[in-house]
């Protein structure tokens, strides 16, 4: 009988690489210019991946050529895998990839129930080698071959914060920029856990990091389940920080596991961090990250409130427990959310374009607003307001949004579309109806 052991448990990873190709993986949104997608199925091969996977990236139109890819990473699980099939469609995310004339890719990992999450979220266990692949097959399908080698800009939510952080100590010159959301590489091995060590490179020390957390996830809440995330992102944090790295600590005071309102402070980061670091020009490196903008708070001790940040060059503290911030303004938002997440807003959302009234449908297209994205659409008729897209926008983890959100921080399904059904014309009736957008800090655009 032992000698079958082996053969049993072949065989029953044959089973889970079969379910994983089926639900709940089979249903992802449909693509179409400038949506592409590659799919990668398991392998058996030393070294590459066990799980399927799929990307989707979304290229900006109107943009002749790239200079970078901003890359959303879902978490570990059934349910945070399958959230990583809308990553790509998110209208908030996109805004900023149009802004800096990125591609905006999410991968979804076919992660069967049950199954080790280290399999994909260590890059070095295949998930490197497909993602590489998967920007040289979508750089031709997209008509944009330099998306295999442009920078990187890396967003991870929990088991993709640890690929994130993984991919940042493999390929520190790829990166432009880190946000890690409740997930760190570790640069020590856990008795007892799949997880193997990484190297600190003196690269990664230059490449502006975020690390995110919510308080309920060890801070405050010492016993819930997520309570290991903040020793691990304290050890991450006084590691790297105490080498001088370009690195801070952002901890949501409202959340535990899930992503509340983090990405109205992980958008702007990134966006300033992306305004120093793209190249200027194809072809060039990464450029280095600007010191004399820089601020810097001390880290809390013992749980006490966090300070404003000063210019780094006023700073009296310890350099290596310090919080490294980018400019004034991310230093500002970054009080904010660690105050009560409400990041302030006082710049309308753009207007939507391209009103059409066909037969009763009422259709229109619309750019989120990069600071605070879209929370719904004001419908009028003859100046009057007659209805809002959606009714009563919903988001459980955090301000409610036009598209929802999952638990990974992805668009709901179904997608939400701007559509909306009116009562039909008389014949030759101008159309009597215009959109407005309201983004999440409830201002309204012409």
């Amino acid at each position: 009988m032992k000698c079958l052991a082996p053969l049993v448990l072949v065989l029953a990873a044959m089973e889970l690489v079969a379910f994983a190709q089926n639900a709940p993986y089979d249903n992802p949104p449909a693509v179409a210019a400038p949506y592409f997608r590659v799919r990668y199925a398991a392998s058996s091969q030393p070294g590459e991946l066990i799980y399927p996977v799929a990307y989707t990236v979304w290229t900006p139109p109107g943009v002749p050529t790239l200079r970078g890819v901003i890359v959303h990473q879902h978490g570990c699980g059934e349910g945070s895998c399958k959230s990583g099939q809308t990553g790509a469609f998110d209208l908030h995310w996109q805004a900023l990839a149009q802004k800096h004339q990125c591609a905006l890719l999410s991968p979804a990992y076919e992660q069967p129930a049950g199954t080790d999450c280290q399999m994909w979220c260590d890059p070095r266990n295949g998930s490197d080698r497909a993602f590489q692949k998967a920007l040289v097959d979508l750089g031709k399908q997209s008509g944009h071959p330099e998306l295999a080698e442009v920078p990187w800009a890396l967003w991870g939510h929990s088991g993709g914060g640890h690929w994130a952080g993984g991919m940042l100590m493999l390929h520190p010159d790829r990166v432009a920029a880190a946000w890690l959301r409740s997930g760190v590489p570790l640069f020590e091995a856990v008795e007892g856990r799949n997880i193997q060590p990484h190297t600190l490179p003196e690269a990664a020390l230059t490449v502006p990091t975020m690390c995110n957390f919510g308080t309920k996830e060890g801070y405050t809440d010492k016993e819930s389940r997520f309570k290991g995330v903040w020793p691990s992102n304290e050890t991450f944090f006084r590691t790297m920080r105490g080498r001088g790295a370009l690195l801070g600590i952002a901890i949501d005071p409202l959340t535990s596991h899930e992503c509340g309102n983090s990405r109205y402070l992980a958008i702007p980061w990134m966006d300033a961090c992306l305004s120093q670091r793209l190249p200027e020009e194809d072809g060039q490196p990464i450029r280095p990250m600007p010191q004399q903008s820089a601020m810097l708070a001390p880290l809390p001790v013992e749980e006490a409130a966090f300070t404003a940040a000063v210019p780094a060059g006023q700073y009296e503290g310890d350099l290596a427990t310090s919080i490294w911030l980018p400019n004034e303004a991310v230093a500002t938002a970054w009080k904010q959310f660690v105050t009560d997440s409400n990041v302030a807003d006082v710049t309308p959302p753009p207007a939507p374009t391209n009103v059409q009234l066909v037969g009763d449908e009422l259709t229109w297209q619309a750019a989120a607003d990069l600071e605070s994205g879209i929370a719904q659409f004001i419908i009028e008729r003859d100046g009057k307001t007659v209805a809002t897209v959606p009714d009563k926008p919903k988001n459980p983890f955090g301000r409610p949004l036009f598209q929802g959100l999952q638990y990974s921080d992805t668009p709901a399904v179904p997608l939400a579309r701007m559509r909306w059904t009116v009562d039909k014309l008389e014949p030759g009736q101008k159309n009597p109806y215009r959109v407005r957008a309201k983004n999440t800090a409830g201002l309204v655009s012409p």
